[in-house]
C-alpha cells in the first residue's frame, strides 16, 4: 500500500528557511506528479508547488522566487526548500502524489506544521 511520509516542519522566524521532505513508499507508476499543498487555519487547502517526473515545475504566485521544489526519482522523494519565510506561510503542509494510469490515483501525506513567527 502506497504511503507518503513527510518531515521537516517546525517553527522558524520570519526571513528564515526550512526544507520539507516527502518519501513515497510502494509501487509507483512512472507517470506521476508530486507536490505540496498547504492549509492555514480556517482556510481551504491550496497548491504550493508541483513537479512532474520529468522535472517540470509549477508554483503558486505567493511563493515564486522564495520556494523551490525538487525531486529524487530514484528514491521517490520530493523536497520543498522554503526561503525568506513570512508569517503568512504558516500552515499545515501536505505532500501530494498524483499517479496517472488507467485511472488517476491521488495520495496525501499526513501533513507537517510550519509556523513562521518571531
Amino acid at each position: 500500500q502506497l504511503q507518503l511520509v513527510e518531515s521537516g516542519g517546525g517553527l522558524v522566524q520570519p526571513g528564515g528557511s526550512l526544507r520539507l521532505s516527502c518519501a513515497a513508499s510502494g509501487i509507483i507508476f512512472s507517470l506521476n506528479v508530486m507536490g505540496w499543498y498547504r492549509q492555514a487555519p480556517g482556510k481551504e487547502r491550496v497548491l504550493v508547488a508541483t513537479i512532474s517526473r520529468g522535472g517540470s515545475t509549477n508554483y503558486a504566485d505567493s511563493v515564486k522566487g522564495r520556494f523551490t521544489i525538487s525531486r529524487d526519482n530514484a528514491k521517490n522523494t520530493v523536497f520543498l526548500q522554503m526561503n525568506s519565510l513570512k508569517p503568512e506561510d504558516t500552515a499545515v503542509y501536505y505532500c501530494n502524489l498524483d499517479i496517472f494510469g488507467p485511472q488517476k490515483l491521488v495520495y496525501w501525506g499526513q501533513g507537517t506544521q510550519v509556523t513562521v513567527s518571531s
